[in-house]
């Protein structure tokens, strides 16, 4: 297939792009706006496949998504490109609002139009695959209870009602216009080439500096981590195998409280890092810091991904102590990435790489 990922720059979606260039056949268009989490150092591998294209279009550009259409003929849509960070999103909720709402609709209306002009054969195949957020569901009181499929949404922050409010726009394109969509809802992602402002590289990246590791409230805030590849793994697989008009839960089937991820991230510093370790500093651990919890905090995360296990196949390769090993051990070998990213120098570098 031709597959258009949109957000293919940042986090999930270099991921996505290098599973499909580095595991399959099918060609990928990347079209991303190139905020400041877009960053196509995190595809320099797979940049010059004769498979790949780049195209820095704002998906809120009707005009401009239009175009790619026309030029590139997508098979399908995978659809990522999304303001992400909910901390972001509290202080100021109007990116959120375009990119994920306003954005959203847009790619669907494009893709409608697109999809009508498609022949009868293309049009049965074409898929809009929205990958969405477990956010959306809001969070869970209980130890026992999961987030299926069939939870009622009641998102918590600005970030997860967007991402809410873009779910909804996706199955009215598909009830009232027919337009061919799947979507899933993920929990936490974790891994290679995550941004540093993200929790577990911040944590990584703040122990290196000998920085305080700030951890909201008590730490005690459960999330179900979900290794990147293996969600990359997984999205691809619900686009190619998955039910046209369905949902799929993706989890990593690894509940954490948030004070163990850091206290594991310390751990792995110490035996992989102990030479690294800043001047004045004993442990890891001591830099850790209890700071006031942000507003509207959810409690616990946990998916009930039974469904794509069931129905496609699925399941996660990593467990929670190999993934946060291999993403300690990638953060550690891979200074100048993250260099870049902390320096700024990579939005200078990325415009160079999208010529």
């Amino acid at each position: 297939m031709n597959i258009l990922v949109t957000g293919g720059a940042g986090f999930i979606g270099s991921a996505v792009i290098r599973h499909l260039l580095k595991d399959t056949e099918h060609s990928v268009i990347n079209l991303d706006k190139l905020t400041y989490a877009g960053n196509l150092e995190s595809l320099v591998g797979v940049a010059e496949s004769p498979r790949y294209r780049f195209e820095p279009v704002d998906i809120c550009d009707a005009k401009a998504v239009a175009a790619v259409f026309a030029k590139h003929q997508p098979d399908a849509i995978m659809h990522l490109a999304a303001e992400s960070h909910v901390d972001r999103s509290i202080t100021d909720a109007a990116a959120f609002i375009q990119t994920n709402i306003i954005g959203t609709y847009t790619l669907l209306e494009q893709s409608r139009q697109y999809w009508d002009t498609l022949d009868p054969a293309r049009r049965a195949s074409f898929r809009f695959h929205h990958i969405s957020t477990d956010e959306v569901y809001g969070d869970l009181e209980g130890t026992e209870e999961l987030f299926t499929e069939q939870t009622a949404y009641a998102p918590s922050s600005p970030y997860s009602a967007s991402k809410a409010s873009s779910d909804h726009l996706v199955r009215a394109w598909q009830r009232t216009y027919g337009l061919p969509i799947l979507i899933t809802n993920c929990s936490n992602n974790y891994g290679p080439y995550h941004f540093p402002e993200k929790f577990i590289p911040h944590m990584i990246l703040n122990a290196l500096a000998g920085k305080p590791l700030p951890v909201y409230g008590d730490g005690n805030q459960i999330r179900d981590w979900l290794y990147v590849e293996d969600h990359a793994r997984a999205l691809v697989q619900v686009l190619t195998k998955g039910k046209s008009g369905e949902t799929y839960n993706i989890g990593g089937h690894n509940e954490k409280r948030n004070i163990e991820v850091v206290n594991g991230i310390c751990e792995l510093l110490e035996e992989l890092a102990p030479t690294q370790k800043p001047e004045g500093v004993a442990q890891y651990r001591d830099l850790i810091t209890f700071v006031t919890d942000r507003p509207g905090h959810d409690l616990r995360y946990a998916i009930d991904a039974s469904k794509i296990e069931r129905e496609l196949g699925w399941t996660p390769q990593e467990s929670f102590a190999t993934g946060l090993r291999k993403t300690v051990q990638w953060y550690l070998e891979n200074t100048g990435w993250w260099q870049h990213v902390l320096s700024g120098e990579y939005q200078l570098t990325r415009i160079g790489l999208a010529q």
